[in-house]
This record gives C-alpha cells, sequence and structure tokens, in this order.
C-alpha cells in the first residue's frame, strides 16, 4: 500500500515580523492569512485535477464499476477539513474521492484503489466508493445511499464514550436527506448529546431529481428543528464562508452541546456519476455556476488581487499539483492486480 503523504502544515504567523498576531474572536471568525489562502487552493486544486484525470482513465476503461466525481463541490471539505484536529472522525458517501484528499490520503494509493489495483486503500478491492484510511480517521466511502449517517453518529458515539473530545463529521447529500435512517440517527445524536456535525452537500439534484421536486421543505439545515437541533445554511462555494461556519458547528458539538447541522449550497459540474449525461439541466445553469460561482476562482482571483501569487506562481503550483495526479496515475497503471487469494481476506475483524 502506498505511504500516505503528510499533509504540509500551513504557517500562520505574521507577514511581518513586528506585526501583532492575528487576533481572532472565537470560531466563526472568518479573517484569513496570506498562507491559509494559498493552502485552500493549493488543496481545492488537487482535488479538482485528481477528478479530472479520474475521469479520463474511466473514459479509459482503467476504472471499472461507479466513479462520482466532485468537482464543483471542492470548497465544502477543504473548508470543513481546516477547522478538525488530529482524530476527528470524517464518514461520507460514494462522492467520495476530495474527502479522502482533504484527509491527507495519498494520491497515489486512493488512484490505484479506483483502477482496483493492490496499491490502493483497499488493496483494490473497494474501488471508487468503499477505502478508508485508519490513520486518517477517513471511514468511508459508502455506496448504500444515506448509510453512513447511522455509522457516522456510532463514531460520535465512540468518541463521547471514550471521553475524547473528538468528533465526527458525518457528510451525507440532498438525495438522501429524507430517508429515516437519517432521522433516527438525528434523534440518538441529540438524545445523548453526540459530538457530530452533520454536513449535508445540497449539490441541488439527488441523482436526475432536483431537490425541489424530492423535498416538502427545501431548507435541509431545519431537519433536525423536532429533536431541538441546531443548524444553518452556507454558501459551500466559498471556502471561507464554509471554514467560519465549520468552526462554530465542531466546537457546538465537540464543547459537548450535542450534534450541529450544516447545509452547504454547491453544484456538482458533471453527472451524478459518470454514466450520467445530465440532461436534466440546462448548459446555462451549468455555466453560470462555473462562470460565476466556481469556488477555486474565487480564491484565485483573491491571491491575484491582494498581490498574495501572480500569475507565474499559480502556473507554479498548478504544474506541480499536475505532476502530483500524473504520478498517482502511473503508479495506479503499474501497480499489480490484487492476487485471487485476497478473495478471503479482510472478511471480519476482530476488535
Amino acid at each position: 500500500m502506498a505511504k500516505p503523504a503528510t499533509k504540509p502544515k500551513v504557517d500562520t504567523s505574521p507577514a511581518k515580523a513586528k506585526s501583532p498576531p492575528k487576533q481572532s474572536s472565537g470560531p466563526g471568525d472568518n479573517s484569513v492569512t496570506p498562507d491559509e489562502l494559498k493552502a485552500y487552493y493549493r488543496d481545492m486544486l488537487l482535488i479538482r485535477r485528481f477528478e479530472e484525470r479520474a475521469g479520463q482513465l474511466y473514459g479509459m476503461g482503467l476504472i471499472g464499476g461507479f466513479c462520482h466525481l466532485y468537482i464543483g463541490q471542492e470548497a465544502v471539505v477543504v473548508g470543513m477539513q481546516s477547522s478538525v484536529r488530529d482524530k476527528d472522525a470524517v464518514i461520507t458517501s460514494y462522492r467520495d474521492h476530495g474527502h479522502m484528499l482533504a484527509c491527507g490520503m495519498d494520491p497515489k494509493g486512493v488512484m490505484a484503489e479506483l483502477t482496483g489495483r493492490s496499491g490502493g486503500y483497499s488493496k483494490g478491492k473497494g474501488g471508487s466508493m468503499h477505502m478508508f484510511s485508519r490513520e486518517k480517521s477517513f471511514y468511508g466511502g459508502h455506496g448504500i445511499v444515506g448509510a453512513q449517517v447511522p455509522i457516522g453518529t456510532g463514531l460520535a458515539f465512540a468518541h463521547k464514550y471514550n471521553g475524547d473530545k473528538n468528533v465526527s463529521l458525518t457528510y451525507f447529500g440532498d438525495g438522501s436527506a429524507n430517508q429515516g435512517q437519517v432521522y433516527e440517527a438525528m434523534n440518538m445524536a441529540a438524545l445523548w448529546k453526540l459530538p457530530v456535525v452533520y454536513i449535508i452537500e445540497n449539490n441541488r439534484y439527488g441523482m436526475g431529481t432536483s431537490v425541489e421536486r424530492a423535498s416538502a421543505t427545501t431548507e435541509l439545515y431545519r431537519h433536525g428543528e423536532a429533536f431541538g437541533i441546531p443548524g444553518e445554511r452556507v454558501d459551500g462555494m466559498d471556502v471561507l464562508a464554509v471554514r467560519a461556519a465549520g468552526e462554530k458547528a465542531i466546537e457546538h458539538a465537540r464543547s459537548g452541546q450535542g450534534p450541529y447541522i450544516l447545509e452547504m449550497q454547491t453544484y456538482r459540474y458533471r453527472g451524478h456519476s459518470m454514466s450520467d449525461p445530465a440532461k436534466y439541466r440546462s448548459k446555462e445553469e451549468v455555466d453560470k455556476f462555473r462562470n460565476e460561482r466556481d469556488p477555486i476562482e474565487q480564491i484565485r482571483k483573491r491571491l491575484i488581487d491582494g498581490k498574495i501569487v501572480d500569475e507565474a506562481g499559480l502556473k507554479a503550483v498548478d504544474a506541480e499539483i499536475r505532476k502530483i495526479v500524473n504520478d498517482a496515475a502511473e503508479f495506479s497503471q503499474h501497480s499489480p492486480e490484487p492476487d485471487p487469494s485476497e478473495l478471503w481476506t479482510d472478511i471480519l475483524v476482530d476488535a
């Protein structure tokens, strides 16, 4: 298995030695340092370029089964991960590659799993939807719609039971927001004041059905009101807005006040999966989000306008990211396929 990469530490010290340190107003402070902006740009660009390459490999027949790309939604997971601490748990659905990379998992191991090779995080047996890394506190990747929500709630129960002050970040989409198991999990989380943050990635379409056609109320952050769970709607295309909301929600859960719901208003540029032509929405709608709301372009503009990085610097970052992704693709194609004997391993874990 590929050795997971170490996520670079962000230097948040002031730009000038004599400048006073950044004064934080507590959770939800939306101020940002130049180094943080550069880190967010790099992390989102890595996810974008990785997913673009995964789409190419799928088209070449090198990735089989289902493959759901995260292109357009990068600000959600990058903003949330900027607010976590070591051993906070992360769990999500099948649109999971971006979450893996944001958690610091090695692109080589992720791509090798997508191509079903033994160098992947699940030894090539899980594929796109089913891989995890206990070392990075990433617990999947789940193919059954909404099934990760009770599991994420269970992770929060474990944190509370062990008294480790960690939280569970449990992601799911608008397409699973009305499932019964989601409400059952929320009820238990509220009843026991579990440290879980429910993150609804509302990309406006559950497969091909718009949220307006599928939900009696489109204010998905209110789904916990019956249980007394607070929630809020967030601009999921703005990484700084996500970070600010994430800080508040995580602090709420970590301090023993119970669960919190964040509804991220985001948008996926591609179809639901690689086999979806996405004819249920107009080209004008997709172009509007790409041209006016793209999360990476927003940070790119901040970097340029603030004279933090020039065009040459941004091109250098892109070249670095493309090399990382190309190396991952190359590694995945040269990693051997799993031995047939692996059919009988990793079936049961004695815990």
